[in-house]
């Protein structure tokens, strides 16, 4: 239960920001789906490693990604449904922006993970 109310919160506040840079690829030797999750996301989450998300109800990137049985297909699918949203916010991702967005958010997987205390 707590899972989906991380990645639902996740998600709804990604609401945040504009997309911005979303629609343009990625420079060469950057992850694939940063544009989007910084331009989107990176106002309200932490994208990287050991960094406090801007807005303290959004939590990072990588506490996310690093939740126990969290795959592409589970974190894709629920980023698809958009009635998993919170009502208050209006967001929706295209397919292809989701298979960015995973992409981007599966690089921040780390087996050392801990999540701050």
């Amino acid at each position: 239960m707590r899972s989906a109310y991380l990645l639902a919160l996740a998600v709804g506040v990604a609401a945040c920001q504009p997309q911005g840079s979303a629609g343009r690829p990625s420079a060469a030797g950057t992850p694939p789906g940063l544009a989007l999750a910084q331009g989107a996301c990176g106002g309200c989450h932490a994208l990287e490693p050991h960094r406090a998300s801007p807005n303290p109800q959004a939590p990072a990137f990588p506490a996310i990604v690093n939740q126990a049985g969290l795959t592409d297909e589970t974190l894709g699918s629920w980023l698809r449904d958009a009635h998993n949203y919170p009502e208050e916010m209006e967001f929706t991702l295209d397919a292809g922006e989701v298979d960015q967005l995973v992409a981007f958010m599966l690089t921040l997987r780390d087996p050392a993970y801990r999540p701050p205390s």
